[in-house]
């Protein structure tokens, strides 16, 4: 929501998005169109891979998120701190915000600042959206 509703509401926002980046590919290249997406917002956001303090790359499959670490060059241990969708679920309809809220919670956590969420949607189609704690 605005920052204003937030707070009409009395609610303090946690954090803000920054920016959101989509990619498509071929059909069969679904577990790696995240990587495409990422990069999309890296450039639109204008930060690096390092400027990143925690990741949350959902695992349709285990392979997506493994790929994009490899492929990126991102830390692993800033990958999927709390297990990724392996471990925590993968909600049909609900996996962005899953995500999301699992991303906001690591940074939290760990008392990072910056996050990029992203999900393979199916099709060769991905996207990422990238947050920063307020």
């Amino acid at each position: 929501m605005r920052r204003s509703t937030a707070q009409a509401l009395g609610l303090e926002p946690l954090a803000a998005v920054v920016g959101h980046s989509a990619y498509a590919d071929e059909p069969r290249l679904f577990t790696t169109a995240p990587i495409g997406a990422i990069r999309r917002l890296l450039d639109k956001t204008g930060w690096s891979i390092g400027d990143v303090d925690s990741w949350e790359i959902n695992e349709a499959f285990a392979v997506v998120s493994m790929a994009c670490t490899k492929e990126l060059g991102i830390a692993p241990e800033k990958v999927n701190i709390h297990g990724g969708a392996c471990a925590l679920g993968h909600p049909i309809g609900a996996s962005g915000a899953r995500i999301l809220v699992t991303l906001l919670g690591a940074l939290l956590k760990t008392g990072g600042k910056r996050g990029i969420a992203s999900l393979c949607i199916g099709g060769g189609e991905a996207t990422a959206v990238a947050i920063e704690v307020i």
